[in-house]
């Protein structure tokens, strides 16, 4: 296959790459970095189509060089659309206002004469920009990209990578031929090559994107899942599965593993006087006042209707202790705003630690149930620590214990 026909096939596979990425974005929620990929793909379709109108002109030298200039600034705006598509996926700005500026410089850089002295010296000065651009790309997906979407992630890092060697070394192919000029690397096999290597990148760049953006769309069903809608806490399906983990970690590593429960004093009362609306504002207030002291602690669970779990690993009793009771302290010292009048809010909370005989976590969260319990029927807004005392700033405060 000659190269005129990689090029016109490259330009068929970047259109199809450019309409993929548009349904893409029209079926998934209109993510952004789809839009920068479909974009980058329309440049390098506009990248091709420009060399093939070329090839088959054969215009002039000055006419030519209009069109090497053209479709040398294409392709680098098709590189900088793909990195543009990773940063907005990364939640990063794009970045197109300084691709826009390199486009043009790449277009201004074709009229020094020095451009005009062949492909090699038009190559010199892109091949760095390019495989740069590449290994941006490949560096922020690795370093900034969500853990959970590695798997996701490393297709297009590979390709990203092989593009820039790829580049490179078909750059130091072309210095080997101009200064040995062995017959066989003449110009028509570094443009077969080029065309080739394009084919396969905007193939592999097409399932590469599509593979990030439906692998983020299907972490994102999990989560939500997973994960609570009125508070944005886990619910008790992740419950599980995060306490089982941590569970058999504890227990392998003879770690401290602990649960916290609490739920909201007198809620009946609050939802019967107020309405159901206001009983999930004060849920919300609720769990958003015990996040800022559960700052650093991700495993926090809507259990129930106003029911809820802490899961702490790796801390000290007294330290949970003084978590359990910095909480209580804060939902008591912020009542709730309703319409205008000052609703006060407490919560009882129960605390309990695995135990050597535990034999599912289960039974750890069973006995902060039973301390909840205890503190509830023993005057509410308080905290019971299941089989221990706790000193508060210094002052004993002796809390009622549930004996194992």
């Amino acid at each position: 296959m000659d190269g005129f026909t990689l090029i016109v096939a490259a330009a068929l596979t970047a259109s199809t790459m450019a309409a993929s990425m548009g349904l893409l974005y029209l079926a998934s929620a209109r993510q952004p970095c789809l839009a920068d990929w479909g974009m980058a793909a329309v440049f390098f379709a506009l990248s091709n189509v420009t060399g093939a109108v070329g090839l088959q002109l054969q215009a002039g030298p000055a006419t030519f060089m209009v069109f090497v200039a053209f479709v040398n600034a294409f392709h680098v705006g098709g590189h900088v659309g793909m990195l543009a598509g990773v940063r907005r996926h990364l939640h990063l700005a794009p970045g197109w206002g300084w691709g826009a500026a390199l486009v043009a410089l790449v277009l201004a850089v074709h009229g020094l004469p020095f451009m005009h002295t062949g492909p090699l010296a038009r190559m010199l000065p892109l091949v760095p920009v390019i495989s740069a651009i590449n290994l941006a790309a490949a560096w922020l997906l690795w370093r900034r990209g969500e853990r959970d979407g590695r798997a996701a992630y490393l297709p297009l890092i590979g390709l990203q990578v092989l593009s820039a060697l790829e580049q490179m070394l078909r750059l130091g192919g072309m210095l080997l031929a101009e200064r040995h000029r062995p017959g066989w690397l003449d110009v028509e096999f570094f443009r077969t090559s080029g065309a080739l290597s394009m084919l396969a990148y905007l193939s592999l760049a097409t399932m590469c994107c599509a593979l990030i953006v439906t692998y983020q769309q299907t972490l994102a069903l999990r989560r939500a899942s997973l994960t609570d809608v009125l508070t944005g806490w886990f619910n008790r399906r992740a419950l599980h599965d995060t306490a089982q983990r941590e569970f058999r970690r504890s227990r392998r590593r003879r770690a401290a593993m602990y649960f916290l429960t609490f739920d909201i004093d007198h809620f009946k009362a609050v939802n019967d006087r107020y309405g159901h609306g206001t009983g999930d504002e004060a849920i919300r207030h609720v769990t958003a006042l015990s996040a800022r002291v559960l700052r650093g602690y991700d495993a926090l669970f809507r259990i129930g209707g106003e029911e809820f779990a802490v899961l702490v690993t790796g801390e000290t009793p007294d330290n949970v202790c003084r978590i359990a009771e910095r909480l209580r302290e804060a939902v008591a010292g912020t009542p709730l705003p309703v319409d205008g009048a000052a609703v006060a809010m407490t919560v009882s909370v129960g605390v309990a630690a695995l135990d050597a005989r535990d034999g599912k976590w289960e039974d750890v969260l069973q006995r902060a149930d039973e301390a909840l319990y205890h503190a509830k029927q023993h005057g509410r807004n308080r905290v019971s620590v299941h089989g221990r005392d706790l000193a508060d700033r210094g002052r004993p405060v002796r809390l009622q214990v549930v004996r194992a």
